[in-house]
């Protein structure tokens, strides 16, 4: 047993191999249409066997900012992520926050590293790849991500020859994608390359499909075919997700969006700039169109009277200024808007009509980053502890999935 001790939390793993995986975008719905379908029997052993429940993820409900609450078992307003995407006020520049250099806290590969535990890392997306390998190549640890996983070298992600042991590079913008990352798990498994793992897989399917279309039921029926493959080899596992997804659509299947920037402009005149922290480089997935803004003000503007005109458009639901949002949300109150906005379940915030590149959508509108998809996934392979089942009882959060798989499992 290799114990360390992380961002004030202490790990200590069972000898046997550790594997978390983050199943983005994979809300309960998508679960319980492929269980009701009886096409993922190795989850429905999980839930037999270990557990099941639900955990609240980090807001906003986006990538970046989940993952790296998730490996770094901290909220956003402690390892500094608070969006895939920021304004920096003192450089005046709009910035992509895909790099550990924004990152405030440790993740806790290195320390498991040290710790004598052989880590392994596998992303679909490439722009989490530098978060999740910080500090941890050097030792010996193994990251990449599927996206670029030809180019791996071991140097630099500390294994190469991926394309002959897991298969060939798959397109990210395919379910493939996500599935070669659990392969990819398998593979450095039984090779005895890797025996902590945190497997990363991509939400392709979940904007592209419903939980009950027949693309999204094959797609999770393959991830049980590599689930069970997980299981066979006596690993620990924890599953979670890092945020759910709705339809943002309006009846006649377009886009439903409120230009948030526009509405300010024509209201109170120019000078507003509104961040939508879930852009990323996958406009395909999303045109960066979420359910989550941030607002910076004109220097002479009244924040109560704008707050009060923002939260009367029809669809938002939430409108808080940045004191309050830091805490409530637990963001990094120096990398925020002057007001948070959330719309709702089925509503999207933009900024200008010129500013999105809708073209790239195919089919409706699926996203995410509000209150309605907070809420995911909680499951582990065995069942939990005395004490560990207790917490799960309050409000477990997503990114405890290291600390539940590693301490609240009795084996």
């Amino acid at each position: 047993m290799s114990v360390f001790t992380i961002n004030q939390r202490t790990y200590s793993p069972p000898s046997r191999p550790v594997v978390v995986i983050c199943l983005d975008g994979s809300a309960d719905d998508y679960l319980n249409a492929a269980l009701a379908r009886g096409r993922m029997a190795n989850l429905q052993k999980m839930v037999l066997e270990g557990f099941r429940g639900t955990a609240r993820g980090a807001m906003p409900s986006f990538t970046n900012v989940n993952n790296s609450s998730i490996v770094t078992g901290v909220p956003p307003c402690i390892h500094g992520i608070g969006g895939n995407f920021f304004y920096d006020t003192a450089a005046d520049e709009e910035v992509m926050m895909n790099s550990a250099k924004f990152l405030r806290a440790e993740t806790l590969f290195p320390a498991a590293q040290r710790a004598g535990r052989k880590v392994g890392v596998v992303t679909a997306k490439e722009k989490l790849r530098d978060i999740f390998a910080s500090g941890l190549i050097d030792l010996g640890g193994i990251a990449f991500s599927s996206e670029r996983s030809a180019s791996a070298k071991q140097s630099t992600h500390g294994i190469t020859g991926l394309e002959s042991m897991v298969g060939p590079m798959p397109e990210i913008y395919s379910g493939e994608a996500s599935l070669y990352v659990l392969r990819a798990g398998v593979k450095l498994l039984e090779q005895g390359l890797a025996d902590f793992f945190y497997l990363s897989t991509t939400d392709y399917i979940q904007h592209k499909f419903a939980p009950e279309e027949g693309p999204a039921l094959d797609f999770y029926a393959s991830v049980d075919v590599e689930l069970g493959r997980l299981l066979e080899t006596g690993a620990v596992v924890g599953l979670t997700a890092d945020h759910g997804m709705n339809a943002k659509q309006k009846s006649d299947g377009s886009p439903n969006v409120i230009y948030l920037e526009t509405e300010l402009v024509q209201k109170f005149g120019k000078g507003f700039r509104v961040i939508l922290p879930i852009t990323d480089p996958y406009v395909a997935h999303h045109g960066a169109l979420g359910s989550f803004a941030q607002v910076h003000l004109p220097p002479a503007a009244e924040p109560v009277s704008i707050a009060r005109f923002i939260r009367d458009l029809p669809g938002v639901t939430e409108v808080l200024e940045r004191e309050i949002a830091s805490r409530l949300m637990e963001l990094p109150a120096d990398r925020m808007g002057d007001l948070v906005v959330c719309s709702g379940r089925d509503v999207v915030l933009g900024r200008t009509p010129e500013w999105h590149d809708l073209k790239a959508l195919h089919g409706g509108l699926r996203s995410h980053g509000g209150r309605y998809e907070e809420m995911v996934p909680f499951l582990f392979s065995h069942p939990l502890n005395s004490a560990f089942a207790v917490k799960a009882k309050g409000d477990p959060r997503n990114f405890d999935i290291f600390d539940f798989t590693c301490n609240g499992t009795r084996l």
